[in-house]
C-alpha cells in the first residue's frame, strides 16, 4: 500500500465494492445463500471505506486546504449519510432473504455512483497532491489499524 497514490488504491476500493454488489445481483434469484456473502462483503466494505475517509482522509484533506466547515467534504459526509440510509434499505430485504431489491440497489447505486466520481476526481487527486509521501504512509498505516469491530456490525445474525 505505502507505494501507491490515495486515487488508486480509494478506485481499487471502489472497484471491489462494485464487485461484490454485481456478484451479489447475479446470484440473489438464483441461489439467495449464495449471493449473501456477497452482500456482506459489500455492507462491510462500504462501511470501513467510509470509516477511512471521515476519520482518516478527509481531516487531512481539510487540514491542507482549510475547508472543514466547508468545501467538498461537508458535501461528501452528508452524501455517506444518504448512501448509509440506501444501504440499509437494501439491507433489510436481505434480512428477509427477498430478492425484490432492485428498486433498494438502483437507488443506491445512484448515488454511489454521483459521489465516487466526486472523490475520484477532486478528493483523492487533491490528497495526493498535497501529502508527502511519508503522510500518505501514515495514512495507510492509519487503515490498517482500524479493528474490523468498528465497521463489521449489523445487527442482524447470520
Amino acid at each position: 500500500m505505502a507505494n501507491t497514490s490515495i486515487e488508486h488504491f480509494y478506485s481499487n476500493d471502489h472497484d471491489e465494492l462494485d464487485g461484490f454488489l454485481k456478484k451479489f445481483q447475479e446470484l440473489k434469484r438464483k441461489n439467495f445463500v449464495e449471493a449473501k456473502p456477497f452482500f456482506r462483503a459489500f455492507k462491510f466494505g462500504l462501511a470501513r471505506h467510509i470509516l477511512w475517509e471521515e476519520e482518516i482522509l478527509f481531516p487531512v484533506f481539510e487540514e491542507k486546504t482549510g475547508m472543514k466547515d466547508n468545501g467538498p467534504t461537508v458535501v461528501m459526509r452528508h452524501e455517506h449519510v444518504l448512501i448509509k440510509e440506501a444501504l440499509e434499505a437494501l439491507h433489510d430485504k436481505v434480512r428477509e432473504h427477498n430478492p425484490d431489491s432492485d428498486a433498494q440497489e438502483r437507488a443506491l447505486i445512484e448515488i454511489l455512483s454521483e459521489h465516487n466520481d466526486k472523490e475520484e476526481s477532486i478528493l483523492y487527486p487533491a490528497i495526493d497532491e498535497m501529502a508527502s509521501d511519508k503522510q500518505k504512509k501514515s495514512l495507510f498505516l492509519k487503515m490498517q489499524e482500524v479493528p474490523k469491530e468498528r465497521y463489521e456490525t449489523c445487527g442482524c445474525h447470520h
